[in-house]
């Protein structure tokens, strides 16, 4: 009869393994029936965007220096009647005030610091987002999308 010989390292990696599948499958057994719950807040759903402002720069042959700022990201999609909060970064620029065309929603974004905008549109459309600052076509305009569907 032959004996098996284990060496010690291999016990050991076999037994780290064991312990290592044994918790994640306790993990997703005791996950498993758990309802997700999503920004709720008075019974309502709320959806979270983040969104942030960003700067881009560049130097030309001549010497002079180009710059363009931007919402990142530049197009927001909502569905009709649909509650979100749209939190903003400031992260590029000092300051961005701004407004939504066709709405009476305006703020200003400062650089270190986030605005929550809450948005509910009942009609479709594209509203745009608005950079008082930067709102030069020239330099394309800082100027975001909001489709509603």
């Amino acid at each position: 009869m032959r004996f098996f010989v284990f060496k010690r390292e291999t016990v050991l990696y076999v037994l780290i393994s064991c312990i290592i599948l044994a918790t994640i499958s306790a993990w997703f057994l005791l996950k498993k029936g758990d309802t997700v719950v999503f920004n709720s807040q008075n019974g309502q759903n709320v959806r979270e965007i983040h969104m942030v402002t960003g700067e881009f720069k560049t130097k030309m042959k001549d010497g002079t220096e180009m710059e363009s700022y931007r919402w990142d990201p530049g197009t927001i999609f909502l569905e009709k009647g649909e509650k979100v909060n749209l939190y903003i970064s400031g992260i590029n620029g000092e300051e961005h005030p701004f407004y939504i065309e066709g709405t009476n929603l305006k703020g200003n974004v400062k650089k270190g610091e986030e605005v929550i905008v809450p948005l509910h549109f009942n009609q479709s459309g594209t509203f745009r987002l608005i950079c008082k600052t930067h709102d030069d076509t020239r330099l394309g305009p800082m100027i975001a999308y909001i489709v509603v569907n």
